[in-house]
């Protein structure tokens, strides 16, 4: 049984994802809680696998209580959460600190019964991911951070010598000379992934081919995401929109509840936007995506498949493959959860297998070429 504490200071939001689960056969509701003072006290006595967490909260908001929480009792912890918070940011925010995933709370065209079968798939995924996802999120969390602290001492000692930061841009000065939108990068990700894609895009020049994305989020919260990292990155970053032509040096990101396809019409590339049929439980699904590059790009293309749980994009990066593409899987020891790259390996779908550190050459090296 997978036993499960709902944190949320709404009384509804909490009878509804209290029923859901109670009637689940593999599911038992161990206790609910308005607020983090009250949630803290019932983790210590009734050890929940998993807890769904709002963000606005009285006392403490969430993500104040899910640092903490992540710090000294570490679970795994579905974030279901309004769009329309405080803080524009505040779910890729919650990601980063080491939530497991994102659930958008119903309202709009948003259902009830959607948002319910949405939690309770994710809390499966979460219990099953258990322990190894908390021990890599802390693992890779803690390396972030030791990098983060060792960049700033080399610019504080480099002022210190009166001599500018090294711009990593640099390595690749002739990528200033790009202004074709003849090849592409296709990149997806799922769990783990908005954490592995910020730290992508930190480390990339400004002039790229265009980079097209799909990251398994729910509606609204992926315009969160393209905003979020459109500050961290040179690149210029932005959702999607259908009948978009693609432009070098802009990062699209697939919006949530769409599948986002490209198409080719004489020397231009287009997006294409749909809401047919869920792919692996998701949409957008990377398969998706993949599959239209293969098509329409073939050997002009680079494929990278990120973290993630299940099996998607692994077809549409072998789809890739066999068009000619160049086709990269992130290893298990740097992935948050190594699902999705180990069944493209399994398929014999990967040209590379690399870190995620690795991954910002492999994208300059091809961008070069």
């Amino acid at each position: 049984m997978i036993k499960v504490l709902v944190v949320d200071d709404s009384a509804i939001v909490r009878d509804v994802l209290s029923s859901a689960i109670e009637k689940e056969a593999d599911m038992e509701l161990v206790g609910t809680a308005p607020d983090p003072f009250v949630a803290r006290d019932k983790i210590v006595r009734l050890k929940p696998d998993v807890i769904t967490l709002d963000i606005e909260m009285p006392r403490m908001d969430g993500l104040s209580f899910l640092e903490r929480l992540m710090h000294y009792f570490p679970l795994p912890v579905i974030i279901v959460s309004s769009v329309t918070t405080h803080d524009p940011y505040a779910a890729v925010k919650a990601l980063e600190l080491g939530a497991f995933d994102v659930v958008n709370k119903p309202g709009g065209s948003i259902t009830v019964e959607e948002v319910k079968e949405e939690v309770l798939r994710k809390i499966r995924a979460a219990y099953e991911a258990g322990d190894r996802f908390i021990e890599q999120a802390r693992r890779l969390s803690n390396a972030r951070a030791g990098s983060e602290s060792r960049n700033l001492n080399v610019k504080r000692r480099s002022s210190s010598m009166g001599l500018a930061p090294r711009d990593s841009s640099s390595e690749a000065a002739l990528l200033t000379q790009v202004r074709t939108t003849e090849k592409i990068i296709a990149i997806g990700a799922s769990t783990g992934g908005t954490v592995a894609l910020e730290q992508i895009f930190r480390a990339l020049p400004a002039h790229l081919y265009p980079i097209v994305v799909v990251q398994h989020m729910p509606p609204d919260f992926t315009r969160q995401f393209a905003g979020r990292l459109r500050e961290l990155s040179q690149l210029e970053v932005k959702e999607g929109e259908h009948e978009e032509i693609l432009q070098a040096g802009t990062v699209y990101i697939a919006p949530g509840g769409y599948h986002m396809e490209i198409e080719r019409r004489g020397a231009s590339v287009f997006i294409n936007l749909n809401q047919k049929e869920r792919v692996h439980f998701q949409r957008p699904a990377v398969d998706v995506l993949f599959h239209s590059v293969a098509r329409e790009v073939g050997k002009n293309a680079l494929g990278i498949l990120l973290t993630g749980m299940g099996r998607d994009g692994a077809e549409g990066l072998l789809a890739m493959k066999k068009a000619g593409a160049l086709t990269i899987a992130q290893d298990e020891a740097s992935s948050i959860v190594w699902g999705m790259p180990r069944a493209a390996i399994e398929l014999g779908a990967a040209g590379k297998v690399v870190s995620l550190e690795q991954v910002p050459g492999e994208i300059i090296s091809f961008t070069a070429k």
